[in-house]
């Protein structure tokens, strides 16, 4: 009988233990999930303002110069950005060998 008293002690701390196990698993899903969700705003909200930078350096060189060369050197500002950034990222997950 002490052996089954024993086990059943052994199960219950068990139980016991995936259960925290549990509350902590579901509390660093949760703040992952926030956390993505705040990545996921700030990279909408980043991309919304240089929408619009590029377009009012667009309304700019439009009044400056015609409305084709104005898109075309905004177009070619973006695509120069953009390259910097490939670059970057490139540079970030290259192996260090």
């Amino acid at each position: 009988m002490k052996i089954l008293t024993m086990l059943l002690d052994i199960g219950t701390a068990f139980l016991r233990l995936v259960e925290a196990e549990g509350r902590m698993l579901k509390r660093a899903v949760m703040n992952t999930a926030w956390a993505l969700a705040c990545v996921g705003a700030a990279f909408f909200l980043v991309l919304v303002a240089a929408l619009f930078f590029l377009a009012g350096i667009y309304q700019y060189l439009a009044a400056e110069t015609s409305p084709a060369a104005a898109s075309l050197i905004v177009s070619l500002l973006a695509f120069v950005l953009a390259l910097i950034f490939a670059g970057v990222a490139k540079r970030r997950t290259a192996d260090p060998e």
